[in-house]
């Protein structure tokens, strides 16, 4: 006989293992057509940059003294002529951002590799340096074929990402599945 509350975890668990199919096959498509994904990720971060000025520019009329009010009125103004550039400049954008990643893979390997040898040998030293030179190697890999590698990079990594989580959430929802499917076999206790 199975409880309402095991009816209730098996429901949610069936609907984030049908979340988790649709995201895989949404990461999919977005691999397969790395330039539209690019695309709309270049112009999802510039209006993320036009509303984060917005903000800014309205949270500066509650600033405490002029010298915070002229500092938040400037990165407002920062923040929405740079979403603005990226929105009205969708190729330069993507090439932009395509550069960024790459800057940051490079600099965040050598952050990593500077945290591997301040923690003891056993305490994770090897995950930071495997990381560290996978980030390394992709980071050089696209600048090394930039800006070429904009048609590629922002598109497939974001997709790769979105395919990541939806891979993840049906393991997690089948284990879920599995575990009641395991409780609902063990006798009661009488």
């Amino acid at each position: 006989m199975t409880s309402p509350l095991s009816q209730q975890v098996s429901k949610q668990a069936g609907w984030s293992l049908f979340m988790g199919i649709l995201t895989a096959a949404i990461g999919v498509a977005m691999v397969l057509y790395p330039m539209a994904t690019a695309t709309v990720s270049t112009l999802f971060f510039g209006w993320s940059l036009i509303l984060a000025g917005a903000a800014h520019l309205v949270f500066a009329f509650s600033s405490q003294s002029v010298g915070n009010f002229v500092l938040k009125l400037l990165l407002g103004i920062f923040y929405g002529i740079g979403g603005i550039a990226l929105i009205a400049f969708l190729p330069a954008g993507v090439l932009t951002l395509t550069a960024a990643v790459g800057i940051m893979l490079v600099s965040n390997a050598f952050i990593e590799i500077v945290l591997a040898f301040s923690v003891p040998v056993g305490g994770g030293r090897g995950g930071f340096l495997t990381s560290a030179i996978m980030s390394a190697l992709l980071g050089v890999l696209i600048l090394g074929s930039w800006p070429n590698s904009a048609v590629w990079t922002i598109g497939t990594m974001v997709g790769v990402a979105v395919l990541f989580n939806g891979i993840s959430r049906v393991v997690i929802s089948g284990a879920v599945l599995k575990g009641v499917h395991d409780l609902e076999q063990v006798p009661k206790a009488a």
